[in-house]
């Protein structure tokens, strides 16, 4: 018989769950299926005739330096267009206040990493980014979760969670947000939302998590401002990524805290994690940054996006069952929306029927930490082609409609 390992498992190891969505997408990689479920970027809108033109001159000029070992903060020329990029949009830091990390996946884990013991609680949002719980679970945190609404997090919901854990004699770890064009929900929360969850983080003495990858992608309407920009005691942490507003393949994203005591410990933390983040993807970034083209990629990707959701809303519109407590999102930018069904209706049962009809999406409970959700589900228009997402529309809407029947 061969070893049996389990006994020797961490307590984190142990809570460890495979991703529901890196496994509902080994189903939806067959070619006939239309999937919405995956939170991937267009591959058509790469732009890899750059990535190449860019490479050679990163290799040929500083080839040594950039296939070498760098700094745990981040190599410092990514780390000076970053600052650039950052006060371009109103936030104005230091270069000691970015973490270069492995995308922002590896910011979600340095912050479960450095401020949660096992048993202890954070407050997030019901719903929230399945990535974000996986790494508090495997940290052993105890989840709270807020309700939401179309504008974010409530903020009546937050006041009684805190309140409860404060009468209990608990003070939550942090307060975790994606506050533009939310995965998985799509919406987004005010400016006087955001300060008062600002306030009530401070009335509880903890800090708030700033998971913010879609900020940039913005179709229409204004920007709120950045949960950082409004922090005026440093309790604050945002984390950024390349994923969703160039490329995903280089793993590459940053973090800013403008507390030191903070980055002091994130840095720790990232040192025995991976030494540094891949050099050369970094100055190969930094390069597009410096030319100018990241900011007109970004326009390149927002103009896409905005027309396959408009056309996602439109077939929905137009192929949807007009049924009651039937709903979905209208984001005004990102890659998601949210559709929810009648109470009675359950989107993981009617799963099996929608790979059956060659059509996929993500059930709402992965992004429930207290296992709600079950009449709901992710769609991501960013991937499938317009085309698709027109017949994608209409095989789901069908399978709704049968569900009902």
């Amino acid at each position: 018989m061969l070893f049996d390992a389990s006994h020797l498992f961490s307590n984190s190891a142990k809570r460890m769950r495979r991703s529901e969505i890196r496994e509902l997408l080994k189903l939806t990689r067959k070619p006939d299926i239309i999937s919405f479920a995956g939170g991937l970027p267009a591959p058509d809108l790469f732009p890899i005739e750059d990535f190449k033109e860019i490479a050679v001159q990163v290799l040929d000029e500083k080839g040594a330096t950039a296939l070498q070992y760098g700094p745990t903060e981040g190599d410092p020329g990514l780390i000076e267009q970053l600052v650039a990029f950052e006060g371009r949009g109103g936030v104005e830091i230091t270069p000691e206040q970015v973490l270069v990390t492995t995308a922002s996946q590896q910011g979600l884990d340095l912050v479960a990493k450095v401020f949660v013991n096992e048993g202890e609680p954070i407050v997030l949002g019901l719903p929230s980014y399945i990535g974000g719980l996986q790494s508090f679970n495997c940290y052993g945190a105890d989840m709270h979760g807020v309700k939401h609404d179309n504008h974010g997090m409530r903020i009546d919901s937050l006041k009684a969670t805190l309140e409860k854990l404060s009468n209990q004699g608990k003070t939550p770890r942090f307060i975790y947000v994606v506050p533009d064009f939310q995965n998985p929900s799509g919406v987004t929360m005010p400016k006087e939302r955001r300060l008062q969850v600002l306030g009530l983080a401070k009335k509880y003495n903890t800090l708030v998590i700033e998971d913010t990858p879609y900020r940039e992608l913005r179709f229409e309407g204004e920007h709120e401002p950045p949960f950082i920009l409004l922090d005026d005691d440093e309790r604050v942490i945002t984390l950024h990524t390349f994923s969703k507003i160039l490329i995903p393949g280089f793993r590459t994203g940053w973090l800013i805290t403008r507390n030191k005591q903070v980055m002091d410990k994130l840095v720790m933390a990232k040192q025995p994690a991976d030494l540094c983040t891949n050099t050369f993807g970094q100055m190969i970034l930094a390069e597009y940054m410096k030319r100018g083209l990241l900011d007109k990629q970004i326009e390149v990707i927002k103009k896409a996006y905005k027309k396959k959701r408009q056309i996602i809303l439109d077939a929905f519109e137009k192929n949807m069952p007009k049924i009651e407590g039937l709903s979905w999102t209208m984001p005004e930018g990102g890659l998601f929306l949210w559709v929810r069904l009648p109470e009675y209706m359950s989107a993981t049962e009617i799963f099996p029927k929608a790979i059956d009809k060659k059509v996929a999406y993500v059930v709402g409970t992965a992004f429930h930490c207290d296992g709600g959700g079950q009449n709901t589900m992710r769609i991501n228009f960013s991937f499938p082609s317009e085309d698709q997402i027109k017949e994608g529309a209409k095989r789901l809407a069908n399978l709704i409609a049968e569900a009902v029947e």
